[in-house]
């Protein structure tokens, strides 16, 4: 009994302090009501009504079907981007018919407000005979951090680990010049696209003339571009050319739309698409799923997936965007002056903006949604631009020539730049590199480049 008296007045104690407990909690809720402090703003089933547009709500909710329509058209239209991040901005929730909760303030701080660049390069170094060519694409850094750079029969390469320099001799005097260079994705293989025609496969390790592919253009050879052991050429002729390198029949398909050189070649990041640019002023884009697998080379007269002849010059200046796949940004030539932005899924031409100078090459940048362009005739600069909104946030100047082409290290950091006026410049636009750096993931084997030659000895 005694213990049984002793447990009943335990929970006629416990019951009591649960009740007044309550009605402090009760008590305390309605206090922090009362001066605004409450945590939460509002029931997660119960809309808040401070956080809601009931004009808007009213609006949305008996618009006509009509209305409707001509919205969504409007929304869709070329260059409502930054129109809709600017509303979205200025009238938040005013999307949405019921608000639960007000969205958190934007923040007041970003990188780019906090990251500082220079409006002066780093560090320059002459190259004597620079070619003050436009159509040429001299100028690559490899993801082994080598910079390579073509002037006339010699490849200079720069280490940018140590800052150690090496030339490179091309084998035969009758090939005419270097027009163009591009690594292989592993960066140990560069090709050479010539004046005279034919490509070269080198072995930078043993500094070593691989393999030389012959009849692939009739003229000089001024863009590259890889996808795995796909090499891309462009030439003079007006034709690309795909070249499978691990195979003796290397010409695997050949596409023919550009009535002009071929001066622009990019693939996208996922190796699916390929974007041309020539002296035609047209851009196509191109599928590698309609290209011809066979050993057989084969010709297609119009398979692109979009033409673009939006440009008034040549378009040399090429860019895939890193955070949207479809997106490609383009640069016309002195004619034109203007950048364009291209959906390549659809078709459309998202923006454009006039430099107010020739555009000669396009870097999106791997960690902002910046572009850096490289310019001529006029102030010769580069100048950095915000996505979507295009706002110049920064114009690097130093060059007394037109910056021909640009290459961006393989940390996404640096960007080095050449011009007519024989000076390779180094510039930290893109922020500085992560603490701790991983080396690059070693391709599988059977997508190694040149995997076979890499064995004879």
């Amino acid at each position: 009994m005694a213990s049984w008296g002793l447990k009943s007045c335990s929970e006629e104690e416990s019951s009591s302090i649960s009740r007044s407990s309550i009605q402090e909690a009760r008590q305390s809720r309605l206090i922090s009501r009362q001066h605004g402090v409450s945590k939460h703003s509002g029931d997660r089933f119960i809309p808040n009504r401070s956080a809601m547009d009931f004009d808007m709500a009213f609006y949305l909710l008996t618009q006509t079907r009509k209305e409707k329509e001509k919205a969504a058209a409007l929304a869709s239209h070329p260059g409502q981007t930054y129109g809709k991040l600017l509303a979205e901005r200025l009238l938040p929730n005013r999307n949405r018919i019921l608000a639960f909760q007000a969205r958190p303030p934007a923040s007041s701080s970003t990188a780019e407000e906090t990251r500082e660049i220079s409006r002066s390069a780093d560090r320059m170094l002459l190259i004597p005979e620079m070619a003050d060519d436009y159509y040429l694409n001299v100028l690559d850094w490899g993801s082994r951090n080598i910079l390579s750079i073509a002037l006339g029969r010699t490849v200079h390469l720069w280490n940018g680990t140590d800052g150690s320099t090496l030339e490179m001799m091309m084998a035969e005097d009758d090939l005419g010049a270097a027009a163009s260079v591009s690594w292989a994705p592993d960066g140990r293989y560069l090709a050479l696209g010539l004046n005279g025609s034919d490509v070269q496969l080198w072995d930078t390790d043993s500094q070593r003339l691989l393999r030389t592919l012959r009849g692939v253009h009739r003229s000089r050879v001024g863009s590259l571009s890889w996808s795995n052991h796909i090499l891309t050429t462009g030439g003079k002729d007006g034709k690309v050319v795909n070249n499978d390198v691990r195979i003796r029949s290397h010409v695997v398909h050949s596409y023919r739309g550009h009535r002009g050189e071929v001066c622009g070649l990019r693939w996208s990041g996922s190796g699916r698409r390929l974007a041309s640019g020539g002296d035609d002023n047209l851009v196509h884009i191109w599928d590698l799923r309609r290209a011809s697998t066979a050993t057989a080379p084969r010709t297609s007269q119009g398979p692109w997936i979009h033409r673009f002849d939006k440009h008034a010059s040549a378009v040399k200046a090429l860019a895939w965007c890193p955070f949207q796949s479809n997106l490609l940004a383009s640069g016309g030539g002195g004619n034109d002056r203007c950048i364009k932005l291209w959906n390549t899924e659809n078709g459309t031409c998202l923006d454009s903006v006039d430099t107010g100078s020739q555009v000669c090459s396009l870097l999106w940048s791997k960690k902002e949604k910046e572009l850096l362009s490289s310019h001529g005739f006029g102030q010769n600069q580069l100048t950095l631009w915000k996505y979507p909104s295009f706002r110049k946030i920064i114009d690097l100047t130093g060059h007394s020539s037109r910056v021909l082409c640009t290459a961006v290290s393989p940390d996404g950091c640096t960007v080095a730049s050449v011009s007519g006026d024989e000076t390779l410049r180094f510039w930290n636009v893109f922020g500085s590199p992560e603490t701790t750096k991983k080396s690059p993931p070693k391709p599988p084997p059977d997508l190694e480049p040149f995997s076979s030659f890499s064995r004879i000895r």
